[in-house]
């Protein structure tokens, strides 16, 4: 089922007209929210590998 260009662009913007975008507030928040988790994560990674190598170490007799 073949549509002309034009009626598929119609489409494409009685579509996007439907889609209820984000503030600029919830957004700004939003983005905070991803760099806290980042940080977070990176703080947890980092910390659960200085463990794993201190106990690797000290199995291993390793100075």
């Amino acid at each position: 089922m073949a549509t002309s260009p034009f009626k598929f662009l119609q489409e494409v913007r009685s579509e996007t007209a439907k889609v209820t975008w984000p503030t600029r507030r919830e957004t700004m928040i939003t983005t905070a929210m991803v760099f806290v988790m980042v940080a977070l994560a990176s703080i947890f990674f980092f910390l659960s590998d200085q463990i794993i190598r201190y106990l690797v170490t000290l199995v291993l007799g390793i100075h």
